[in-house]
């Protein structure tokens, strides 16, 4: 497989703009086993090899088990998932397929029951940054397999 656009070095200024993204989101501090399941399950639903590759990694290195990444795909079957996490993978799902859910009420309720508005709304935005990043890739046909885990953090870390 071979990439179509190498992404991080054609129109750098792509890349900053979506890291400014990922720099507003890490300012509601979210624990980042809660970013890496809404990444992951994002990523499932658009089908972006690369972000999945990416983001298993991150996630592993971050501590997450197997059991619970192999699970994301039916998290509502499974008991592996804390309230705040079944109600952020919920509110995922609702924005990543926003053209077939609308975002209904019943799960806007749900998901205030566990995050505050300001929360809500970085929640809402790592969501917007993650499909952002899965159409980028998807588009670019981002080659998976080469991520080292942490290579995002330190990349924002030198942005």
């Amino acid at each position: 497989m071979k990439a179509r656009i190498d992404l991080m070095h054609v129109t750098p200024g792509v890349i900053q703009a979506m890291l400014g993204l990922e720099r507003q989101v890490r300012q509601a501090g979210f624990d980042h086993g809660l970013l890496d399941l809404v990444r992951m399950r994002a990523s499932q639903i658009n089908g972006c090899a690369y972000c999945l590759d990416m983001h298993s990694k991150d996630a592993r290195a971050n501590g997450e088990t197997e059991q619970r990444l192999y699970s994301l795909e039916a998290w509502r079957e499974t008991p592996y998932y804390s309230a705040r996490e079944r109600a952020a993978l919920e509110w995922t799902e609702a924005l990543t397929l926003v053209s077939d859910s609308r975002v209904p009420d019943d799960v806007y309720e749900r998901v205030r029951e566990q995050f505050s508005e300001d929360e809500l709304v970085h929640l809402s935005l790592a969501i917007v940054s993650i499909n952002g990043w899965n159409r980028l890739n998807i588009a670019a046909r981002t080659v998976p397999g080469d991520y080292v885990p942490g290579s995002l953090a330190k990349l924002h870390a030198a942005r």
